[in-house]
């Protein structure tokens, strides 16, 4: 009998590691082809600025201003997504920068914009930000509203676009995951309006989008949500690596 339990035991965690190995690449390139994502060519010395709240941040030491440091990039998708695209692109001289500060909302990561962002002059700008522009207004007693929330993004990309008119972007969705802890049925419809902003920041910036919860969505086919994210919203290991290959999938190659 204790060998019967170990065999299916074995046989049922080798069939999830084979839908996750066969099924994942599908997952992200089913959603993002749904999207009809954008696609960024980098150039050569290109620089690349990963910019958000905690789930960019993912605990980057601070006080590094280097570019291409493990430390400086934190344990997250910026991480990840960075590390493949140093090994896969090495011929072009690659800086990669992470910026994001854990707790931020729009207008929070609008007042370091200019050291954090414009001052970098990025070739090509990664922005994951509004979990927390709704999250809070539950949690934190934060009073902005869905229309706060579009006026301050719109007010930060017309900044950047008037001094770096240059510049790629690269739009992220924010995401959750129900059921999870910090997320429940509290979360929505609000939610979704928050989402959707994001979208519509990309399209009339010409930004590639991120389409995060379709992905995550998508994901919970190949393993439960805890597998991907501890709270709902920060992503785990594996929800992390979900979301850097979705992330290098904006990447012209």
């Amino acid at each position: 009998m204790p060998y019967a339990n170990d065999r299916r035991s074995f046989l049922k965690k080798a069939a999830l590691g084979s839908l996750l190995t066969i099924g994942l690449p599908e997952i992200i390139t089913s959603a993002m082809a749904a999207q009809k994502t954008k696609k960024v060519t980098l150039k050569q010395d290109a620089i690349i600025l990963f910019q958000g709240d905690s789930i960019t941040d993912a605990g980057r030491k601070k006080d590094n201003m280097e570019f291409n440091n493990p430390s400086a990039l934190g344990s997250g998708y910026a991480f990840l997504a960075a590390s493949d695209l140093l090994l896969r692109q090495a011929s072009k001289n690659l800086r990669i920068y992470n910026k994001g500060i854990s707790g931020n909302k729009v207008y929070q990561m609008a007042d370091r914009w200019e050291t954090d962002a414009l001052a970098l002059k990025p070739d090509v700008l990664s922005i994951m930000i509004g979990v927390n522009d709704f999250w809070h207004t539950l949690t934190n007693n934060y009073t902005g509203t869905i229309q706060t929330y579009r006026d301050d993004y719109k007010k930060l990309l017309d900044r950047t676009k008037q001094q770096l008119p240059e510049v790629k972007l690269i739009i992220g969705e924010p995401f959750g995951v129900t059921g999870i802890k910090s997320v429940t049925e509290k979360w929505y419809p609000a939610f979704n309006e928050y989402r959707q902003v994001s979208r519509e920041m990309a399209d009339a910036y010409g930004a590639a989008f991120i389409p995060y919860q379709s992905i995550f969505d998508k994901a919970l086919k190949a393993a439960p949500g805890v597998y991907w994210t501890y709270d709902g919203v920060h992503p785990s290991l594996a929800g992390a690596r979900l979301m850097a290959e979705a992330w290098l999938e904006t990447i012209k190659t």
